[in-house]
């Protein structure tokens, strides 16, 4: 029998940022909770069960449709002694037996044998799925993601927000239980405004279409966002603009609202000379309002606001949402204009009093040492010392201007505006924002040459100073988010082509800081870290691991050298030889590893018996002339092409070649021709490890 089940927990306005999060893992936990309880038979029982979410600013809720309506009778068996020694000579019981007997609760003649032990069959009657849903969803709601509960009024019951109601509905009936220190029942409640009013649920399909029609909530997230989205598609229409819908500000602004209205206001357009991310960041993150953009990209004196009414006088909530957003604009205006008549520069000085970490100096000490970095990268990748020396030291300047204060998620974009302002070079201006690149997964990276430095340069600096003073991350904690800071370096290193050796920058980067408890051998262990990040870096761009090891072996310094060995031994793995001399390879490796070492040994052609291994001998030595050139210029991909050829030289050497001749000149000569072989392979990567 199956019948569709409904939860709801009506709360005080719930944070929105956590309300997804929040709606996803009480379905998670509630359906793990229906799982255990149902057992080894729950996939089958529920084939046909719909779960369905629905989160509200005052309410979370679960549905379930046609779920099953009991725990069905179950039968297991307790395996206790052998049965061998369960009985003595005589027949009498041991006394393992009668001890296993005594704690299943039974007698010993109730025992059976299965399989050579004696068993206790464990049998329990089918029960109603509603003697555990109660505590299914109080352990639920305990397992919600809530970094901090609150109390309310006397009661010690602690919830993310005050709970106000709680429906518990199976079929048409009530579950007569207490969750969260409210008795269950069948009455949810409308919007705040529109219909703040009990309505009484008579059956768990219904909750999504009364609270719609008579409560004016659309209590499903997906299609409030929807509904949402294409208000404000409409609105932008209406006058020719293309509204930006930020995902992450959709979603809040979704869980703001029951009964979405979305309206168009306007602003003064002299607010438009101040940088568009400042004002787009004091509408989003202040006033929760979409931005406008016209057909030239640049932004537009609208804002779109959704209100959570429906309002006969529609106008009186764009007024008043364009009363509150103008001082804001002003606001920003005026920190802008007042910014400007200081210089970059001119602030530097005001850095020596912020502290960068209390063991590694001030913000003034950490530019100082970035540029010095900064400047010796770009004379590396063929950019302008002066230019990435300036632009460091001018990179932590905008920290201590007004419109930073007041907005900090513009650092880096407001210093590019003040340093064209100051009358500095384009790329230095350019490379105040740069800097920050990238900041998330996926992020953009920095364009010039100099921006590329100095982003570099301020990643390695903070790496090898709180590596030095002791402050690696662990599993846990990474205050000064060391491993993304890593993925930002590799990937600038990479993806823009810098042919930049991380050992030599560590170094330069470890010796720029005065002094540092843990100096002694601070460049390997911030390599380690460093190359170590690659691994999770390559994973989710789908590269085996196998892949990354072979190449790690090696350990290249380079990290645009070790990306095209990766992606070289990626691409020989497709090839139809690969698996084979993979084998050979582990075959030739496991040989050596027992053998003294043959790195420098020379092969003595005269000792050469049979045609096999003359044979490999003459491909060896044709191929390291070959392949010369290919390694020099980082070549891999064609390098491996060349060396798939040795396949079947190689297979026919290992079939016809007793390589631990009796003979120990001619066995050593063997062995050093299997060394010149692997190290060949070497020449870029472990193929050993690739093998099954």
């Amino acid at each position: 029998m199956i019948k569709d089940f409904l939860f709801e927990l009506g709360t005080e306005e719930l944070p929105p940022k956590a309300l997804l999060k929040l709606s996803q893992a009480l379905e998670s936990e509630i359906r793990k909770g229906i799982e255990a309880v149902l057992g080894q038979g729950a996939a089958e029982l529920l084939k046909p069960a719909v779960f369905r979410s629905f989160a509200a600013p005052r309410r979370l809720a679960l549905l379930v449709e046609q779920l099953c309506t009991e725990v069905p009778a179950s039968e297991f068996f307790v395996q206790g002694p052998p049965a061998r020694i369960a009985f003595d000579a005589s027949g009498a019981p041991s006394k393992a037996l009668e001890g296993f007997a005594r704690k299943c609760g039974t007698s010993v003649d109730q025992l059976v044998e299965m399989d050579g032990k004696m068993c206790f069959r464990q049998a329990s009657a089918a029960t109603p799925l509603t003697d555990a849903l109660p505590n299914i969803i109080a352990q639920a709601l305990d397992k919600l993601p809530i970094p901090k509960r609150m109390r309310w009024g006397a009661s010690r019951t602690e919830f993310v927000r005050p709970v106000k109601w709680a429906v518990l509905l199976f079929g048409d009936e009530v579950l007569d239980c207490n969750i969260i220190g409210l008795q269950a029942g069948r009455k949810t409640r409308g919007h705040r405004f529109h219909y703040n009013h009990e309505i009484e649920l008579i059956a768990p399909a219904d909750y999504e279409k009364v609270l719609h029609e008579q409560g004016y909530v659309v209590a499903d997230f997906a299609k409030r966002r929807e509904l949402i989205r294409t208000q404000l598609l409409h609105e932008g229409d209406k006058i020719g603009g293309q509204v930006v819908i930020d995902p992450d500000l959709l979603d809040e602004v979704t869980a703001l609202n029951e009964w979405p209205v979305a309206l168009t206001g306007r602003f003064e357009e002299r607010f438009l000379t101040v940088p568009s991310q400042a004002l787009i960041s004091s509408m989003a993150d202040n006033q929760k309002y979409f931005h406008l953009l016209d057909g030239a990209g640049q932004l537009m004196p609208y804002f779109i606001t959704v209100a959570n009414i429906q309002s006969k006088e529609p106008q009186q909530i764009i007024d008043g949402n364009e009363k509150v957003i103008r001082p804001r604009l002003a606001d920003a205006a005026f920190f802008f204009e007042t910014d400007k008549k200081t210089t970059l520069e001119s602030r530097c000085d005001k850095l020596a009093s912020i502290v960068f970490q209390k063991d590694l100096g001030s913000l003034h000490a950490k530019s100082e040492r970035v540029a010095h970095l900064a400047g010796y990268i770009a004379s590396r990748i063929g950019g302008s010392p002066a230019w990435a020396q300036r632009a460091a030291q001018l990179s932590k300047c905008d920290l201590v201007t007004e419109m930073v204060l007041e907005f900090p998620e513009l650092q880096g974009l407001m210093g590019y505006h003040y340093a064209l302002n100051d009358g500095e070079p384009q790329e230095v201006a350019l490379a105040q924002n740069e800097q920050y690149m990238p900041r998330f997964a996926g992020d953009q990276l920095p364009e010039t040459l100099t921006g590329a430095a100095v982003a570099i340069a301020d990643r390695l600096d903070t790496l090898t100073g709180l590596f030095g003073i002791n402050q690696p991350p662990t599993g846990s904690k990474d205050p000064f988010a060391l491993r993304r800071a890593t993925v930002g370096v590799l990937r600038i290193m990479v993806e823009k082509e810098l042919d930049l050796d991380l050992g030599e920058l560590l170094k330069v980067a470890a010796d720029g800081h005065a002094s540092l408890p843990a100096r002694d051998g601070l460049e390997e262990r911030v390599l380690d870290f460093m190359l170590d990040r690659l691994r999770a870096w390559y994973e989710d761009r789908d590269i085996a691991v196998e892949t990354y090891l072979a190449v790690h072996a090696l350990r290249p310094t380079r990290p645009l050298d070790f990306d095209r060995r990766v992606r070289a031994v990626a691409y020989f793995r497709t090839l139809p030889e690969a698996d084979a001399l993979a084998a050979g390879n582990k075959r030739v490796s496991n040989i050596l590893s027992k053998q003294d070492s043959h790195n420098d040994a020379v092969v003595t052609e005269s000792l050469l018996q049979e045609a096999a291994e003359k044979d490999l001998f003459s491909r060896v030595q044709a191929m390291q002339i070959e392949l010369q050139p290919v390694f020099e210029r980082g070549d891999y991909q064609t390098a491996l092409e060349q060396l798939a050829g040795l396949h079947a030289v190689v297979d026919r050497f290992f079939e016809e070649v007793m390589v631990n001749a009796d003979d120990e000149s001619v066995r050593n000569n063997r062995l050093a021709l299997l060394s010149q072989l692997r190290g060949l392979f070497l020449g870029v990567a472990d193929i050993s490890l690739i093998g099954s």
